[in-house]
C-alpha cells in the first residue's frame, strides 16, 4: 500500500514538472521546499492577510509574486501590462519570447485558459478551465504593482 507521503511527493513532482521541465529533488521532504516560488507563499500571521486568491495557489507552485524572485516560471509582479518574457533574469521559451504578446486582462484570461493553444511550445501547460477561477487570478495579478 502506498504511503499518504509518497503520494504527496509524486503529486508534487507531477505539478511542478507539468509547469516547467524541472523535477523537484526527490530525496527532500515532500513537505518542504527551497523553490523560490514556494518560499513567496505565506506562512503564518501573512497567511492571514494575503490578498490571493485560493485559485492562486496552483500559480504559486511556480510563480513567485515578489518583484525580481523567479521560480520555475517567472515572477508575477508587475506583469499585467508588461510585455510577454519581459521579466529580467528568466530563461523564457523562443515561443514565448516570438510571440508578441502584452498581458492585458483579455491576454492573460486566454492564457490561462490554455497556454499551450495560445504559444504552442511554451513550458506552461496547466490551464485554468473555470471562468470565474481565471477572473479571480486577474484580479489579484492587476494588484501587484
Amino acid at each position: 500500500m502506498t504511503k499518504p507521503a509518497t503520494l504527496l511527493a509524486l503529486s508534487m513532482a507531477a505539478t511542478v514538472a507539468a509547469c516547467g521541465d524541472k523535477a523537484p529533488d526527490q530525496t527532500a521532504s515532500p513537505t518542504v521546499s527551497s523553490s523560490p516560488a514556494a518560499a513567496s507563499a505565506p506562512t503564518g500571521a501573512a497567511a492571514l492577510s494575503d490578498p490571493a486568491p485560493p485559485a492562486f495557489a496552483t500559480c504559486r507552485s511556480c510563480h513567485a509574486t515578489q518583484p525580481g524572485q523567479n521560480g520555475i516560471g517567472p515572477s508575477l509582479h508587475g506583469i499585467v501590462g508588461a510585455k510577454a518574457a519581459s521579466v529580467p533574469g528568466y530563461a523564457y521559451t523562443p515561443a514565448l519570447k516570438n510571440a508578441g504578446i502584452t498581458w492585458t486582462r483579455d491576454s492573460l484570461d486566454t492564457w490561462l485558459a490554455g497556454p499551450i493553444k495560445m504559444v504552442p511550445g511554451t513550458r506552461m501547460v496547466l490551464p485554468v478551465p473555470d471562468a470565474a477561477k481565471r477572473k479571480a487570478i486577474i484580479d489579484y495579478l492587476e494588484t501587484l504593482k
